[in-house]
């Protein structure tokens, strides 16, 4: 692992969501509970029940059924904006905060929100601290070596995917805040609730200005910058968690160290977008300009 002082610190246990026994052996003499697994489909659906729902939803009690058993005092329950965003019924012009729930509509969407809901319902019922934090679209450096699903859109972007996408706004957050707002919520007393965790905005035309100004030898993707596109992206509030010392950084420092760990693992081998191919997740569907 890359992480300092992992070879001394850190235990790795292999774990299904869905096997309790083995969630029992790993959680075993633990004080807190951090969940942050849930299955994020890089293309269409097959069964979507089995494939999201029910690693989401059941995962999920799982968890929180085998901390209450094992006497954990608090578990951060890692949730997403997809809980937050989608909801046409919110004022419009209105920052989203904590209190906006999405209509369950696409699956993805609704996976998270049934579970953090059911994270919510069991806490009512046995009085186990939950926490919740809901991060926007992550990037910045990754640990493991598996190309995660916003990567695969950031890599979309500067490799020039197929497809135009449409001038909308995105919600970034770095990786390392979303770690620092984990621990954050954990370790401060008073915590509670719900947290987004969403530090900057911009739109595609504005990132990919950004980023040619930095790197201009990539094949970034075409932006339609004309018309009007609708986006279920738009701002929400991390108050609350700023209000309980959360300290993001900017979004320039996020998407350069980006860009320098894919050039480092190589999946940025040249100015031609040769080595990782990329193609843009189902789940940002809604990024694609149409033809």
């Amino acid at each position: 692992m890359q992480l300092d002082g992992a070879a001394e610190n850190l235990r790795l246990f292999k774990a299904d969501v869905l096997d309790r026994a083995a969630l029992a052996a790993a959680v075993e003499g633990c004080e807190g509970v951090f969940h942050v697994a849930s299955p994020v489909p890089l293309d269409k659906l097959v069964d979507p029940e089995s494939e999201v729902i029910v690693p989401a939803v059941k995962g999920t009690s799982n968890i929180l059924e085998v901390c209450s058993t094992m006497k954990v005092q608090k578990v951060v329950v890692v949730s997403s904006t997809a809980t937050v965003h989608f909801n046409p019924n919110w004022p419009q012009g209105k920052p989203k905060d904590e209190s906006c729930w999405s209509d369950k509509k696409l699956w993805y969407f609704l996976a998270k929100t049934v579970a953090e809901e059911t994270s919510w319902e069991y806490a009512e019922k046995t009085g186990l601290d939950i926490v919740t934090v809901c991060p926007c679209i992550v990037f910045g450096p990754q640990l493991q070596p598996v190309v995660n699903t916003t990567s695969e859109l950031l890599l979309y972007v500067i490799k020039g995917g197929p497809n135009a996408m449409n001038d909308v706004m995105w919600e970034i957050v770095d990786v390392r805040d979303v770690a620092d707002a984990l621990l954050l919520v954990y370790e401060k007393p008073e915590s509670s609730g719900r947290y987004i965790s969403a530090s900057n905005y911009i739109t595609t035309k504005d990132m990919l200005e950004l980023l040619r100004k930095a790197h201009p030898n990539y094949n970034y993707v075409k932006c339609k910058t004309d018309g009007e596109h609708n986006s279920p992206i738009t701002p929400t509030s991390s108050e609350k968690l700023r209000n309980l010392g959360w300290k993001p950084r900017k979004l320039e420092e996020t998407l350069l160290d980006s860009i320098e760990y894919y050039q480092k693992t190589g999946l940025l081998q040249d100015a031609e977008g040769e080595g990782y191919s990329c193609h843009l997740p189902e789940m940002f569907s809604f990024f694609h300009a149409a033809e």
